[in-house]
Order: structure tokens, then C-alpha cells, then sequence
């Protein structure tokens, strides 16, 4: 007999990408469950993309700077709010918080663990169910562990999220006043700057896309790299900035009309991908094999490094070095230089471009 979920919450504690594949997971358990009522509890630097998920009702934040100033009252509110409110909760990381979260909400709890028996021993006894988060599996495939566990069926797809059209066509607006037509997404920036391509080789790739018979459409956010970004880009009549002009959903409607995705590893290229859209993505020390643009075409995704690698849509662009990808945050793994980045010729990326464009 089929077992009966009316209420279910969600828990992801980590990054906007991390929340971002989770959509995934929600719309599997909305078509089994469809009379189900599923909340998330995410952190509150994600909120932005987790209310453009869909078949979420309502959203519970946790909030770092608020830990800070009153760690025990976020707590109990916390708490307070999710105890045994839930016949379901599903954790998406193996953190001690969002374990113990994951089993106060729900009498049927499961969550990701780590393998390390003397971290998670305590996690197996308070969850009803558990697996492990596995870092040599793709994200989109450690998420769906837990329908595995449901015994529920699912396509191996990262689903796109729907666009308003009042979205999409305040998006039109905007690149028609700018007087762009056919375009390529360039996103130089990240999150943090051991994942962004240096200046030098970041200007010569400009330099040659200028060249191509598409605008450059430069995007970005509004914080202190992204600024830094917008300083530094070649005047050339081609390449157009909106660093800091979009908001996160016009961002989907942006990269959902354009022809392709040039740049880092960031959640704007997992966008592209949800999208099956063209994307050249310039990856340094981030593990491919958990995070590289997810295929809906063939369900896949990278499964070794190399400097050059191609499925379906997809093309990835890494250092021909022993050490790729040591999954540092730099090379002193202290947010410092990653020169693996410094190692990926701009001419490689611009060639097999233009070669896929034409």
C-alpha cells in the first residue's frame, strides 16, 4: 500500500546551486504526492532561488548573521516552527544541523550522511532512513537517493523552471532597447575569485568573441567582484554589460532566450544547462564529477578530467595538469590563486566556439 505523505519539508543548507537541484527531488515527490503540502528550509543567502521553485508552499530561512547576534532564539524558533509539523522530511546535506532538523520535523526522517562511521553514527540512530552523500556522484544524482529510498520513480532530468511571461517579456524589452538580437551569455564571475578567469586571458577571449556574428551579453550580479568585472571589460560595440541589471528570475528569462553559455562554474551555467542550452564552461579546481553541467539529453554528466571534453550540448574547458581538479578553494586552499586557470588557453575556448556556431 501506497504510503500517504500530506506534509513534507525539504532542508538544503547550502548554496544557491545546491538548492537549485533540488527542484528535481520536489517535482518527483509533487507527481507522486500531488495532494501534498512541501516547504523547504534553506538558508536565507538562497532564498532568492528557492521561492522560483516549484510546488513550494511556504519557505523557512535560516540566517547566519542572525545565528551571530542570537544563535539560541533562531534556534527555538527554528524548532519551534518544525517540530513534528512534518510526515516527511528529506535532508540534502550531511551537516549536523540540518540532520538534527531533518529529525525533529518527522517521525519518517531521511537524510544525506557521511561514510565516516564516527560522524554519523549518531545520525543513523535519530533518522529513519539514511544514504550516503557520495562526492563522486553528480549532485543531481545524490539528491535523488532519497526517492530511491521512497521506492518512487523519477527521470534522471534537472527540470527547468517556468518563466512568466511578464518576465520573459520585460527581459525582451530590455534587450530590444539595447538593440540586441542573437546572443551569447559570457559570465566571467562566481562566487568567489579562485573560480574566476584571470583578467589577462578573460580580455583575449573578449577580444575574439567580438569577432563572431552574436552580441556578448556580460552578466553578473551586484557585488564586489562582479563590480570589479564590469571595470575591467574591453569598450567593443559587440559586447554588452548587464552585470547588476537583472534580478535572479530575469536572469532564467535572459539565459532562456539566449543561444548559449560562455563562463565559470557557477549556478548560472547550471541555468543553461536545465534550459539544454550550448554551453562552453571554463572550469579550475571544482569537482567535475559533482559538478559539471548536467545533460537532460543523455541524463549525464563529465565522469573524468581532461582539458577538452564534449557531451551533447556541452563542452568543458580545463588545465592539462596532474593535480585538475583537486576540488581546493585555490591553490593554498585558502581562497587564494588557482593556477590551473591560468593554464587554459583562451584561443582553445574561442575555437571550439566558433566551430560550434557555425
Amino acid at each position: 500500500m501506497k504510503k500517504q505523505f500530506k506534509n513534507i519539508l525539504i532542508i538544503i543548507q547550502r548554496s544557491n546551486g545546491d538548492v537549485f537541484f533540488s527542484s528535481g527531488l520536489i517535482s518527483s515527490l509533487h507527481d507522486y504526492y500531488p495532494e501534498s503540502s512541501i516547504d523547504l528550509l534553506v538558508n536565507d543567502d538562497t532564498y532568492a532561488i528557492a521561492k522560483l521553485l516549484p510546488y513550494v508552499k511556504n519557505i523557512i530561512t535560516f540566517s547566519y548573521d542572525e545565528k551571530k547576534r542570537n544563535r539560541l532564539h533562531q534556534e527555538k524558533t527554528i524548532i519551534r516552527r518544525i517540530f513534528k509539523k512534518y510526515d516527511l522530511s528529506i535532508c540534502l546535506t550531511a551537516s549536523d544541523r540540518s540532520v538534527l532538523y531533518s529529525s525533529l520535523a518527522s517521525n519518517f526522517s531521511i537524510s544525506a550522511i557521511e561514510k565516516d562511521y564516527k560522524k554519523s553514527w549518531w545520525k543513523r540512530l535519530a533518522l529513519k532512513k539514511s544514504y550516503f552523500f557520495d562526492t563522486s556522484k553528480h549532485i543531481l544524482i545524490n539528491n535523488y537517493q532519497a526517492l530511491d529510498i521512497l521506492n518512487i520513480d523519477y527521470k534522471k532530468v534537472h527540470p527547468e523552471i517556468k518563466l512568466s511571461e511578464k518576465t520573459l517579456n520585460k527581459v525582451k524589452t530590455l534587450l530590444n532597447e539595447k538593440r540586441i538580437n542573437e546572443f551569447l551569455i559570457f559570465h566571467p564571475s562566481a562566487q568567489y575569485e579562485y573560480k574566476i578567469y584571470p583578467k589577462k586571458l578573460r580580455d583575449k577571449l573578449f577580444e575574439l568573441l567580438s569577432s563572431l556574428n552574436f552580441s556578448i551579453v556580460v552578466t553578473g550580479g551586484s557585488g564586489y567582484l562582479d563590480k570589479k568585472i564590469e571595470k575591467e571589460l574591453p569598450k567593443n560595440q559587440n559586447i554588452h554589460s548587464l552585470i547588476g541589471a537583472t534580478s535572479l528570475e530575469d536572469y532564467f528569462a535572459l539565459s532562456y532566450l539566449s543561444s548559449g553559455y560562455i563562463g565559470m562554474d557557477t549556478l548560472n551555467m547550471h541555468i543553461a544547462a536545465s534550459q539544454n542550452k550550448k554551453i562552453f564552461a571554463i572550469f579550475g579546481p571544482t569537482n567535475i564529477r559533482m559538478w559539471s553541467p548536467w545533460s537532460n539529453i543523455s541524463q549525464r554528466c563529465a565522469s573524468k578530467d581532461q582539458p577538452i571534453q564534449s557531451y551533447d550540448n556541452i563542452k568543458i574547458f580545463q588545465a592539462d595538469l596532474p593535480c585538475v581538479a583537486c576540488g581546493k578553494a585555490g591553490c593554498d586552499d585558502n581562497h587564494g590563486r588557482s593556477e590551473c586557470l591560468n593554464m587554459i588557453d583562451p584561443k582553445t575556448i574561442f575555437c571550439e566556439i566558433k566551430n560550434s556556431l557555425i
